[in-house]
């Protein structure tokens, strides 16, 4: 339940400018912006520079937000749910018939032909709690040659790693590649990560009977005035420059007329956007508000609760604690408190906790080196917290 919070006290304010300005250096994050919300106060500092050696951050800057793309692709399935275009528990065999009939592997290192039929069809609702039997797990990262993670890459399915634009073929291809390949695990078995909401934006497209960029533009960064949240940016003198961490100091990955700055052949579902701290705030206060004309309060309570058994939690995650306080609700966390949220590899973090009527957005360009989120995104949170009055 959302309890009205009392605001931001002015040595809150401060406390968050302090802490985000210790991150702020060339050998650390360039440049940020957060915001923190609460009780109708809204704080934003702005600090360092949109790449080493050039123009300030702004307030209005644009940066790759990764995996905060998910939350909001559960959110536009959920429209789709309601316009009756979508059910939940449907197979998705009827809009995806590449899915049908799937085989699964027997076990994560088998060979692709060494499989077992599933056991049920996949389902809309496998999608949104990552069980649909398909996507990163631990396992992939212990050194071990996986013959399907080989694949994956053979496919440029860009779906175990990074986003990578560059590589996806459209989505016709995309899917078929990804329908020539066995599951990693039995439909609703457990929670593997990423490739659901990817699948998603396939399903979106073909329920609605446009390319994803349209059906997200108008049934959702429209009405919301998100008006910076696309796959791509043609306004590139906003958009940050992308780091990441090398021994010698930061490495440039993406610059402001790379791979974000065209249409992308695939409209990345699961971490393909680029969003302003504005934005995420709109997107954000649109779920405070109870899904408000957009989203019924059932579909937002389904996106914002625990939708995981505790067999399916046992083997998944991505590292041995990753459930331990949370659980994963419609292509998001959501915690034992009560908030919710994710965050952004490419170096972004988005929390909404509706007990404390608390929004924080971090947004960043500096790629995360492991699955949990770096110092900057977990202090400036608790910046944000203590700053509540």
């Amino acid at each position: 339940m959302r309890v009205p919070g009392q605001g931001l006290t002015i040595e809150g304010r401060r406390r968050i400018g302090e802490v985000a300005a210790g991150h702020v250096g060339d050998g650390k994050v360039p440049g940020l912006v957060v915001l923190a919300a609460s009780g109708g106060d809204v704080h934003v500092d702005a600090l360092g520079l949109l790449r080493i050696g050039g123009p300030a951050v702004a307030r209005d800057s644009i940066f790759r937000i990764a995996s905060m793309t998910k939350p909001i692709t559960a959110a536009a399935t959920m429209v789709l749910v309601a316009e009756g275009l979508l059910a939940l528990d449907e197979p998705v065999d009827r809009l995806l018939p590449e899915l049908a009939e799937r085989r699964v592997l027997r076990h994560l290192g088998a060979e692709l032909d060494d499989t077992v039929p599933a056991q049920r069809p996949i389902t809309t609702r496998d999608l949104l709690t990552f069980t649909c039997g398909f996507g990163a797990a631990m396992e992939l990262w212990s050194g071990e040659r996986f013959p399907i993670v080989e694949a994956t890459e053979r496919l440029a399915l860009a779906s175990l790693g990074p986003p990578d634009p560059a590589v996806q073929p459209e989505p016709d291809v995309w899917i078929a590649g990804l329908g020539s390949l066995p599951l990693m695990a039995q439909p609703g078995e457990r929670w593997l990560y990423n490739t659901g909401a990817q699948v998603l934006g396939v399903l979106l497209a073909r329920a609605a009977g446009a390319p994803l960029a349209e059906v997200l533009r108008s049934r959702l960064f429209e009405p919301l005035g998100m008006v910076d949240t696309a796959f791509y940016t043609t306004d590139t003198a906003r958009l940050a420059t992308g780091y990441l961490g090398g021994p010698d100091g930061l490495v440039e990955y993406d610059p402001p007329e790379g791979d974000w700055s065209r249409p992308p052949a695939f409209g990345d579902a699961a971490a393909g956007l680029v969003s302003t701290v504005d934005d995420m705030h709109r997107f954000a206060s649109m779920l405070l508000a109870g899904g408000g004309e957009m989203l019924t309060a059932e579909a937002v309570t389904a996106m914002t609760t625990d939708q995981l058994t505790v067999e399916q939690k046992a083997r998944g995650g991505l590292g041995p604690d990753f459930f331990a306080g949370s659980s994963w609700g419609f292509c998001q966390a959501v915690h034992d408190d009560g908030s919710y949220g994710w965050n952004g590899g490419l170096g972004t973090s988005w929390l909404v906790d509706p007990r404390r009527d608390l929004v924080v957005v971090v947004l960043t360009q500096r790629m995360f080196e492991s699955a949990e989120p770096p110092a900057v995104h977990v202090e400036i949170q608790a910046a944000a917290y203590s700053a509540i009055g």
